[in-house]
């Protein structure tokens, strides 16, 4: 067995996500029946609450069991949480909670902390059109709010530092967008099929990323960084059959996968509903199973180095597992490699796992497969209609 179980705690409520602070012993716990936020510590102790007296979830529909989950953050240092709901934005400290300022009608979705302590905040509701053009950059000193570009989702940093990843989610293709911390996006994207992806996650080396995902099926993928060449696509559960194939057993199946069900360590952990953790050799496309017990893992997340932290049933399980050391040379490759993104943002140099498509490449495609990427099949389209239309 290559993990070894530290402890069980009992937290008294359903978790659907587990949010480690980056270097101090905290944990924020989503809860899986209310948008709510509870701050733990590892013992267990619930030592705040964010949204504990709201109303339940409603019972989802059909294709909206993504629900609107309280968007979370931990500053990288200090033991300070930002939760942000559709009414309010609140910070936790050992002192106690407060309101955070924010700009009138902002409703953030994406929250995540700057290296420098800047909170980063997505969408802004400073621009009246289009309502997701920018992002904000809250100062924590002064409380001045600044501009960003367009990010949603998370923030994933890179173990070595100096540079973190983030998605730019589309329904017909998503990117996944690359910086410097504070600094300009670069111009090289990963272009990712639909949306509803969750963020990134950096292998504890920083060789590889895995992305859960998407909106229609619980795809996992696994690249190579800074090359960005997809190295494992699979479906966890049964894939998407089309939507007219959809029924109530496939629906059931699908949502019984949790949304934030892998770490990264020296190898990818997979959490299952039937309670168990599968470790994943990506290099040696090995797979192994192991009971975890407690009931089905409706979330898992990397804490210290070497250190998961898995919810079943009612549990807390801290786990050790092998881990590796933050290698800075994909950093400095990747950035050499590329360069700032030209103005607006648009013009990206978007990589899809295998090759490359530059702005031409795009502009040339008029024809695609049943089997391409829907991403591909649209651009084809659009791009036949605008030649037939003369444009």
């Amino acid at each position: 067995m290559t993990f070894e179980t530290i402890s069980r705690v009992p937290v008294g409520f359903p978790v659907e996500r587990v949010l480690p602070h980056p270097r101090l012993p905290l944990l924020a716990c989503f809860d899986a029946g209310r948008p709510a936020v509870h701050v733990l510590d590892r013992e267990g102790g619930r030592l705040a609450a964010v949204g504990a007296d709201l109303a339940e979830y409603a019972p989802a529909a059909p294709w909206t069991w993504h629900r609107r989950q309280p968007a979370a953050a931990w500053h990288p240092d200090e033991p300070l949480l930002v939760v942000a709901n559709e009414a309010e934005a609140r910070r936790w400290t050992p002192a106690g909670l407060s309101t955070v300022d924010k700009p009138a009608g902002a409703a953030y979705r994406s929250l995540a902390f700057g290296p420098d302590g800047a909170l980063w905040a997505s969408p802004s509701a400073r621009y009246e059109f289009p309502a997701w053009e920018r992002a904000d950059v809250v100062d924590p000193a002064s409380g001045a709010v600044g501009s960003a570009p367009l990010w949603d989702t998370g923030v994933a940093t890179h173990p070595a530092g100096g540079l973190v990843a983030t998605l730019r989610s589309n329904q017909g293709a998503s990117l996944v967008l690359f910086a410097e911390p504070g600094g300009t996006l670069r111009d090289r994207a990963l272009i990712l099929d639909a949306d509803g992806y969750e963020t990134p996650v950096f292998s504890a080396d920083g060789r590889r990323f895995a992305i859960r995902g998407n909106a229609y099926e619980n795809s996992l993928e696994v690249f190579e960084f800074p090359s960005l060449r997809r190295i494992l696509a699979t479906t966890l559960g049964r894939p998407y059959p089309g939507y007219d194939e959809v029924d109530d057993e496939w629906l059931a199946e699908s949502r019984s996968w949790s949304d934030h069900n892998i770490a990264y360590e020296a190898r990818l952990w997979i959490g299952t509903p039937a309670g168990t953790l599968v470790e994943v050799d990506v290099d040696g496309e090995e797979a192994v199973e192991h009971e975890l017990a407690g009931g089905p893992v409706t979330a898992l997340a990397a804490g210290a180095p070497g250190e998961l932290v898995a919810a079943a049933g009612a549990e807390l399980v801290f786990l050790t597992v092998p881990t590796g050391e933050p290698d800075a040379a994909p950093v400095a490759e990747f950035l050499a490699a590329t360069a700032e993104a030209p103005a607006g943002e648009t013009e990206f140099r978007r990589f899809d796992g295998t090759r490359e498509w530059d702005t031409d490449d795009l502009a040339e495609v008029m024809t695609a497969e049943p089997a391409d990427l829907t991403w591909l099949q649209l651009q084809a389209a659009m791009n036949t209609a605008r030649r037939d239309r003369g444009v």
